[in-house]
């Protein structure tokens, strides 16, 4: 199960005032949901009628024909008992008619759910025929020859995951009742609803859904009558939604004449995880006066296929368009108004910053570039500073001085080589062994050297380190490590790549930048530090470490999800298909846990950086971590 729960969302072309019809519809798509491993099903809002029958409500044989379909739908339940039905179904109580949505599994009828809010105004009239479920209705009533609970009900599966039900207006109400029901541990929410189509209303309902997903940190099920109703003066498209917590999951195709069935995999222990995790929503449980009725029941998981899809780079747009753009402006945004803001701050007008030609240093020199146009100030106070090394190759030694050039930035050039042979001398270190000694006097010269320059120019030294390297602990402590500003701190290596080619292609100013920096997004990663001809690429990270983009969807699913080992190992599978070995993953992940708890110390003590994403490991912010702490138990 790994924490998903199989849920659909369903709607038919039945018959108006046809019980039979419609029972035999829920039947037939029971049993293909029940061949899809499906445990939670949602019909919409008074299916077995039909919501338009108007005042036929009030007449008994309709009411007793839906009696008569709703006992046929419990008889053909006992083939299915692992799947949780709800339907809608008019119910008299104590001679008063509720909207009601009945919860059938197996031989049983779990409860009914009585629709609280009744609309009655413009096109609907609802209170002509439906009395509210108020507090003082009975809390169970007989139904079938059955008792069975009646009112707020929260339906507790075996399976790990709670159930709660509200009905089409309840979503429009001011404070509907899944949030009541979802503080008091409904983590789906299921709405059986007939909402009508107008102009620009499906937008404002999408947007009513995932808000109360969100809001609720739920799984919402919402699914609509559609082109069985009656057109006398509305008209109902069959809408229908799963949103997870904000998230899309899945979507019905409205004015859709023929059924529908829409399978999707709900991540329960996300969502637990989220709650677990978010203080307002436990604080708000103290506001909880409501009363509702807790049903357990027993299900079992249907072996089925894992059909959620899989993004395998969470953290970047799937597609580089208008929608990913907006996410690009908005992320450079954050980064150079941050910047902007600390220049700003200590009156300075000068930007110190290392230029290697490699993905990093190229994203904060943007930074920092849009931060100066932020402030009107003179592009030459950013000084980029370009330090050869025994690693460096002619492909990112022309990229970083052409980027200078064609940002018009100061430019100055500071090789490091003859320092740090001396450095060697002083430590008497043999500089043909090619260790972490010989890669480390590297970085913190080309450091040293960035400090003081930043010092010189009475500038700050902008670092360029990114959220990957950080949680790996690939840097030089107190070398690369080390800046005034970090303004790359929580965006990952496969979102900085994907940043500037959005920059190029969408925001250059000429097509020469734009060619830069395509040169450098198809450079392979590398700190150059081993020695080089200065013609390849010979040492790159990839191959130290693994892909970026494998340790980035951990990093997304270890930090900001906080599943297992196993869970995500299983989602990495099944994101990037046939890409990487089941073994691959597993040497990957390992490598990842055990990097990630080995480098807390350094994580401890970076400087101050803004936070972009849902992933920061700011001791000042999102990450409090020992920098001791075992990391065996994480291990697979």
């Amino acid at each position: 199960m790994r924490g998903f729960v199989k849920c659909a969302i369903a709607n038919f072309n039945g018959g108006l005032s046809n019980p039979k019809a419609n029972a035999e519809k829920i039947k037939e798509l029971t049993r293909r949901a029940n061949s899809l491993g499906v445990n939670v099903l949602v019909f919409p809002e008074l299916c077995l009628t039909g919501y338009t029958c108007q005042d036929l409500f009030g007449m008994s044989d309709l009411m007793q024909s839906s009696l008569n379909s709703l006992r046929y739908l419990l008889d053909n339940a006992r083939n299915y008992p692992n799947v949780l039905t709800l339907v809608g179904c008019p119910i008299n109580v104590n001679d008063s008619l509720y909207n009601c949505a009945v919860a059938i599994q197996g031989s049983r009828i779990l409860g009914v759910i009585p629709k609280q809010f009744i609309p009655n105004n413009n096109e609907f009239y609802e209170k002509r025929w439906f009395s509210p479920y108020t507090e003082n209705c009975p809390k169970t009533i007989t139904l079938l020859g059955m008792e069975v609970p009646f009112g707020n009900i929260i339906f507790s599966s075996s399976l790990g995951y709670k159930l709660g039900v509200e009905i089409c207006e309840d979503l429009w109400s001011v404070i509907p009742p899944s949030s009541y029901l979802a503080l008091g541990g409904a983590n789906i929410i299921a709405n059986l609803s007939a909402s009508n189509e107008l102009v620009g209303k499906d937008n404002y309902r999408k947007e009513l859904i995932k808000t109360q997903s969100a809001r609720t940190i739920s799984a919402y099920l919402y699914t609509s009558a559609g082109f069985s109703e009656s057109t006398s003066d509305l008209v109902f498209g069959g809408s229908g939604y799963v949103y997870e917590n904000g998230k899309e999951l899945a979507t019905l195709e409205r004015f859709r004449m023929d059924d529908q069935l829409k399978v999707v995999d709900v991540d329960i222990q996300y969502l637990t995880n989220e709650r677990l995790n978010n203080t307002t929503f436990n604080d708000s449980k103290k506001n909880l006066h409501y009363s509702f009725t807790t049903v357990n029941f027993a299900q079992s998981e249907i072996s089925s296929d894992f059909t959620r899809k899989v993004n395998p780079h969470p953290f970047i747009p799937n597609i580089m368009d208008e929608t990913g753009g907006k996410v690009c402006k908005e992320i450079l945004s954050i980064q150079s108004t941050a910047l902007a803001r600390r220049l700003s701050s200590i009156k300075n007008c000068k930007a110190t910053i290392g230029i290697s030609g490699g993905l990093d240093s190229t994203l904060a020199l943007l930074v920092c570039y849009e931060a100066f146009t932020k402030l009107g100030l003179d592009y030459k106070g950013i000084i980029g500073i370009t330090m050869p090394g025994f690693g460096t190759t002619n492909r990112t030694y022309k990229n970083a001085v052409e980027l200078c050039d064609k940002l018009g930035i100061t430019l100055k050039e500071i090789p490091i080589k003859d320092a740090c042979i001396q450095h060697f001398k002083d430590i008497g270190h043999d500089p043909a062994i090619h260790d972490v000694t010989y890669e480390n006097v590297q970085a913190r010269e080309r450091t040293q050297i960035l400090m003081d320059m930043a010092n010189k120019h009475h500038g700050i030294l902008i670092g360029t380190g990114d959220l990957s390297e950080l949680v790996l602990g690939w840097c030089t402590y107190n070398g690369d490590h080390m800046s005034m500003y970090g303004v790359n701190a929580s965006v990952p290596k496969t979102l900085v790549k994907y940043l500037i080619e959005w920059y190029a292609r969408f925001n250059c100013p000429n097509d020469e930048l734009k060619s830069i920096l395509l040169d450098i997004v198809g450079t392979p990663i590398s700190p150059e530090l081993l020695p080089s001809d200065g013609k390849e690429v010979v040492q790159k990270t990839e191959s130290a470490i693994g892909p970026y983009e494998v340790h980035d969807f951990f990093i997304y699913y270890f930090l900001r999800t906080k599943f297992s080992g196993e869970k995500i190992l299983f989602l990495a599978e099944s994101a990037f298909k046939n890409k990487y070995s089941s073994e691959q993953f597993l040497e990957y992940y390992n490598k990842f846990v055990q990097r990630y708890f080995g480098n807390q110390f350094k994580r401890n003590c970076i400087p101050d950086g803004p936070k972009v994403g849902s992933v920061s490991v700011s001791p000042r912010g999102d990450l409090r971590m020992p920098s001791d702490a075992n990391c065996s138990i994480w291990l697979v």
